[in-house]
C-alpha cells in the first residue's frame, strides 16, 4: 500500500499519525502492510486489539477458544453484555472491525495447542500474547524463537503488571523463566482476583511495543518492566540471553512444541 493508494477517509483516519514527527507516513504505511496476531481475546488482547485496529495494523490474527462470560466483562472491555456466551473471537472481530473497516482480521476459535501453533504464527510478522497461563506463554516463546518471530508478552495478577518484548538475538521468556511453576503454585485471577484496569494498562503497553517494532523505537527486549498500579511504581529489570537456554541458547535442547500441564481456561475454570 503506498500513499496514493489511501483514499481521503483513511487519509483522514490517520492524520494524528501521518503529522508525527517520528511516525509519518512511512509509518502508517508500515501499520497497513503489517501482519500481527494476538493470542488470548482477553483482558490483555481486548486493549492490544482495538488499539491496534484503531491504529491500522492491515491484518490482526486473534486467536481464542473461549466464549464470553459475565465475569469477564469486568475487565475485557472488547465484549458487552450482549457477547455473553458468545465465542469471544467473533465478539472481538465484529467489534475491531466497527472501529476499524480498513482491517482484515482473521478470527481463529481454537486455542494455541501444540499441533496447530507453527501454522498460525508463521503467517505473521509479530506476536502479541494477551493469555493467562502458562501453558501457551511457553508454547508462545518456542513457536515464536524457532520461526525467528519477535514478539511481546505479558502478564497480570491483583494490582500487577510485567511485561517484555523478544526479537531474533535477544533474550528469550525462557532465558528469564527456564521452565514454568509447579502447577499448585500457580494462582489465577479466579482465585486471587485483578484489578480491571490493569489488564487495559498492561495490553496498551503491549500494543505500544507492537507498534514501535513496525515504526522504529526502542523496545523490552532484554528486559522486564513491571509495574504496581498501588504505588505507581514502574521497574526495568535487565537481563541477558542466557547462552545456556535450552530454547535460544548456544546449543539449544528444546527441538519441538511441548504443551504443558497449564490448561486453557474454560467455564469450569474462569481467569
Amino acid at each position: 500500500m503506498t500513499y496514493e493508494s489511501l483514499n481521503n477517509t483513511q487519509k483522514k483516519r490517520y492524520n494524528r499519525h501521518i503529522i508525527l514527527d517520528g511516525f509519518g507516513l512511512d509509518g502508517q504505511l508500515k501499520l497497513l502492510n503489517a501482519k500481527v496476531l494476538i493470542v488470548g481475546a482477553g483482558g490483555l488482547g481486548s486493549p492490544m486489539a482495538m488499539y491496534l485496529a484503531a491504529a491500522g495494523v492491515g491484518t490482526i490474527g486473534i486467536v481464542d477458544g473461549d466464549v464470553v462470560s459475565l465475569s469477564n466483562l469486568q475487565r475485557q472491555i472488547i465484549h458487552a453484555t450482549k457477547d455473553v456466551n458468545q465465542p469471544k473471537v467473533a465478539s472481538a472481530t465484529c467489534r475491531m472491525q466497527d472501529i476499524n473497516p480498513d482491517v482484515k482480521v482473521i478470527p481463529y476459535e481454537t486455542f494455541l495447542t501444540e499441533q496447530n501453533a507453527l501454522e498460525i504464527i508463521q503467517e505473521y510478522d509479530y506476536v502479541l500474547d494477551g493469555t493467562d497461563n502458562f501453558s501457551p506463554k511457553y508454547l508462545i516463546n518456542d513457536a515464536c524463537v524457532m520461526l525467528k518471530k519477535p514478539f511481546s508478552m505479558g502478564g497480570i495478577s491483583r494490582y500487577t503488571g510485567q511485561l517484555m518484548t523478544h526479537i531474533p538475538g535477544s533474550a528469550c521468556y525462557r532465558c528469564l523463566f527456564p521452565e514454568p511453576p509447579a502447577l499448585g503454585n500457580v494462582e489465577t485471577c479466579a482465585v486471587t482476583g485483578v484489578l480491571g484496569s490493569i489488564a487495559g494498562i498492561c495490553g496498551t503497553l503491549l500494543s505500544t511495543e507492537c507498534i514501535k517494532y513496525f515504526i522504529g523505537g526502542d523496545l523490552l527486549t532484554n528486559t522486564l518492566l513491571t509495574f504496581d498500579a498501588i504505588t505507581m511504581n514502574f521497574c526495568r529489570f535487565n537481563f541477558k540471553q542466557n547462552n545456556s537456554c535450552a530454547m535460544c541458547g548456544v546449543h539449544p535442547t528444546i527441538t519441538e512444541l511441548k504443551e504443558y500441564a497449564f490448561k486453557p481456561c474454560t467455564k469450569k475454570n474462569k481467569n
